[in-house]
């Protein structure tokens, strides 16, 4: 499923920006050029409330940014990578290195909790934040996704 959600067109190895509005905008911009339905401002505006009740920065180097909007169809996903790192607000205080950013629509709850749970999983496996960083391309990071995914299904 996250093969799925996050192909190599939704994938930015060099992020540019330096702080979280930026690297929001940057990586909604992503989304908007293959969905080009998705409501920018909306997503934007969804994103910054989400964020504002508690930082998606929820592990060491790791964002998980992630909101409910009316104009995504299902799920839409986007990764982006910053080498030098992203000012982020996390709760651990230091900077994002990986971030996953995941839309929803609204009526999406239970693939909405089967992705986090899926991503979880994932985010926990040793090496995972060393092998993600050290790929050149979106599709060295797809295809490194697809590995730790069907690791993780035991397949």
């Amino acid at each position: 499923m996250l093969g799925q959600i996050f192909p190599s067109e939704n994938i930015i190895v060099n992020l540019e920006s330096e702080d979280k509005d930026e690297v929001f905008e940057e990586m909604v911009e992503v989304l908007v050029s293959v969905q080009p339905q998705i409501n920018r401002e909306e997503v934007l505006a969804a994103l910054r409330l989400r964020e504002a009740k508690m930082s998606t920065g929820v592990m060491p180097g790791i964002a998980v940014p992630h909101a409910i909007s009316t104009t995504i169809k299902g799920l839409a996903g986007a990764i982006g990578i910053s080498h030098k790192g992203i000012e982020y607000d996390a709760l651990d205080e230091h900077p994002v290195h990986i971030i996953f950013m995941l839309l929803f629509a609204p009526l999406e709850t239970e693939q909405h909790l089967q992705v986090m749970r899926e991503l979880s999983g994932i985010l926990q496996m040793p090496d995972f934040t060393k092998v993600i960083t050290s790929k050149k391309t979106p599709q060295e990071v797809h295809d490194a996704i697809c590995a730790f995914e069907a690791e993780l299904a035991g397949l």
